[in-house]
């Protein structure tokens, strides 16, 4: 028994070592530092502008992702089932529409290397010369 007890203690020790650093990236062009605030904002749809370059382009990984996961964990605050339960009840009401949903990093990183107003996060060991982190939580 105690070596079945050491196995699940030492896997659930690695997958808590192995979990990525979110960061939240920008176009070069883009601010240099945005607040957990301004970000929990722009990604619950209460605030729809980057300082000085306008209207945002808000992009997420599609849900399930083990990147989102984490980061709403950490900037909003919400599980999957609760962003799910939120952005039902804005678009609902018509009060709301959610990010725009990307399936992989390297979509992503040209997405928001291409599009001076867009914001979006990944795994801090993907960032490349292409865009610069604005918000690491």
């Amino acid at each position: 028994m105690k070596p079945l007890l050491k196995s699940v203690f030492l896997l659930l020790l690695f997958s808590w070592t192995v979990k990525a650093d979110v960061v939240v990236i920008v176009n070069p062009l883009g601010p240099d530092h945005l607040s957990q605030s301004q970000v929990k904002k722009l990604y619950l749809g209460k605030s729809k502008y980057l300082p000085e370059l306008g209207k945002a382009y808000i992009i997420e990984m599609t849900d399930g992702d083990t990147i989102r996961t984490e980061f709403h964990a950490k900037v909003t605050h919400k599980s999957a089932a609760q962003l799910q339960a939120y952005w039902s009840r804005l678009i609902f009401t018509g009060k709301g529409k959610p990010p725009h949903t990307v399936r992989t990093p390297e979509l992503i990183l040209s997405l928001v290397a291409s599009k001076s107003n867009a914001i979006a996060y990944i795994d801090e060991s993907l960032v490349d010369d292409r865009v610069k982190v604005a918000y690491r939580p």
